[in-house]
């Protein structure tokens, strides 16, 4: 994707970069050439950002054009919101503190250019900061008052650089200029750029192992898309792509979300979404949301501490217990006896307001029902790990952790359990979801809706196999062409 810098004045960037082109705000708002280029990233150095300000209208007017401004609209109401502020500051509070334990005084500042700072303890602060407030150019400011607080973010303009950074910017241009934005141009046959954002740090517990990720990036290879693994320190770069495919676990107080979040906000296709994100990730919002839909669950009870007293009444026991963001069976507990349930209550409600009660209904096994654009197109038997009421014993590690899986075509699936997965599916949206069936005395019930279902070589594409992979790129194919042909036609 070329480059492109913007600022007041043409000389106001003293740096010459291979294969970037630097030209004043004026000439770019106004001269036909720069209206009519097509996939253009452009780099807002301008010295004032306010509302209707020439720096205002280089990007509102590249975002306009379909270029890649830096930073966009978004990112300029960000920069002037304290809670934007409020919320890096919680994001990275811990991060802060350990990168400023050294300092001695009750005040720094630090500079941050194009994600990196002079010195290299605070790389990674710098990265994070980049990757939320999206300006090439940044300062923010922080103050101590028994722990270090960010007072201020600000962007600057190149005036504003000390001139003995200069060495240091011109460093860090160059470097990201060389990178993906400049050097990495589609090959021949591709047509689009997708990110699959993954977590290497997920291990085992990742929703696609690496086999799966090599897949899906030669299927997509195979439709023109140009797919790139990419992790959370790549925010900054995420514009660069057409469509956003998370592999990561999803949460709403997470970097997936957040990439979620700025991916639909940009005009994105993304895989999950930010709303299938909030409403799968919590299971107090499924258990009020398939209850009033009248779609069969086991017997459920959202509790509080007014209402704790009415689970075994209600219930049962045994029954499970749990915590609204569980995942992979963390946070969801059988009990027993009135005095294990009263202690995990206890645990529970230090965390969480809401939790969800279930009765429980034994089973060798869970049904595991995929769907895709509000089709099903895989099912799997998940069984419970050897010796234990779920299919993850996560007290345990390495052989017998897991429960066995089986995949069998979804024809051949219950249809009962094919249909209520759909119907459920369908509450959250129109992406990639597994959801999860229970089968008990000839009936089925929805355990719950997962956003970012497994999607494994070995286990999920035994029947499908490569076509599998194919299918989730084919939709993706199938969003950005459509988002595409939007934005000509609005045009």
């Amino acid at each position: 994707m070329p480059a492109l810098i913007v600022s007041d004045h043409a000389t106001d960037w003293p740096i010459d970069i291979p294969n970037v082109e630097v030209v004043d705000a004026w000439t770019y708002l106004t001269e036909p050439d720069f209206s009519a280029r097509r996939h253009v990233k452009v780099f807002n150095l301008c010295r004032s950002y306010k509302y209707q300000s020439t720096g205002y209208y280089v990007s509102l007017l590249a975002e306009a054009r379909g270029h890649k401004p830096l930073p966009g609209i978004n990112a300029l109401q960000d920069l002037k919101s304290p809670a934007m502020v409020r919320y890096a500051a919680g994001e990275l509070e811990e991060e802060i503190e350990l990168s400023l334990v050294p300092i001695q005084s009750d005040s720094f500042t630090l500079s941050i250019y194009f994600g990196r700072n002079l010195a290299k303890r605070y790389d990674r602060l710098a990265k994070h900061l980049f990757n939320i407030f999206q300006a090439p150019l940044l300062r923010v400011k922080f103050v101590k008052n028994g722990h270090w607080q960010m007072r201020s973010v600000k962007a600057i303009a190149t005036s504003d650089v000390p001139e003995s950074h200069w060495p240091f910017v011109t460093e860090q241009a160059t470097r990201h200029f060389s990178g993906r934005s400049v050097s990495k141009g589609k090959s021949s046959r591709m047509r689009y750029d997708l990110a699959i954002l993954h977590n290497p740090e997920e291990g085992e517990n990742s929703p696609s192992e690496p086999v799966a990720l090599k897949k899906f990036i030669k299927a997509a290879g195979q439709l023109g898309i140009a797919a790139e693994l990419i992790t959370r320190d790549d925010y900054g770069s995420l514009m660069e792509y057409d469509a956003l495919f998370i592999r990561a676990t999803t949460f709403v107080n997470h970097f997936t979300y957040r990439f979620a979040q700025r991916a639909e906000r940009e005009g994105m296709p993304v895989i999950d979404s930010p709303t299938s994100i909030a409403r799968c990730t919590n299971k107090v919002y499924l258990a009020e949301l398939l209850t009033r839909q009248k779609i069969p669950t086991p017997r459920t009870l959202v509790v509080h501490k007014a209402n704790a007293d009415e689970i075994i009444p209600t219930l049962g026991l045994p029954c499970v217990i749990k915590k609204p963001d569980s995942s992979f069976s963390r946070g969801v507990e059988k009990v027993t006896t009135a005095e294990e349930l009263d202690e995990k209550l206890t645990e529970f409600f230090a965390e969480s307001e809401l939790l969800v009660a279930q009765e429980f209904l034994p089973t060798t096994y869970d049904w595991r029902i995929g769907l895709l654009d509000n089709r099903p197109f895989f099912a799997c038997k998940y069984y419970m790990a050897p010796g234990h009421w779920q299919i993850i014993q996560q007290e345990r590690e390495g052989r017998g952790r897991y429960g066995k899986s089986e995949t069998i075509p979804i024809e051949l699936a219950p249809r009962k359990a094919v249909q209520i997965a759909q119907k459920a599916a369908g509450l959250i949206g129109d992406g990639l979801y597994g959801v999860d069936v229970k089968e008990s005395d000839g009936k089925f019930y929805v355990i719950e809706v997962n956003d970012n279902p497994n999607l494994d070589a070995g286990c999920e594409d035994s029947i499908l196999r490569d076509e599998l992979y194919r299918r989730v790129m084919e939709s993706f194919l199938r969003r950005i062409e459509s988002q595409k042909a939007a934005i000509s036609d609005y045009r």
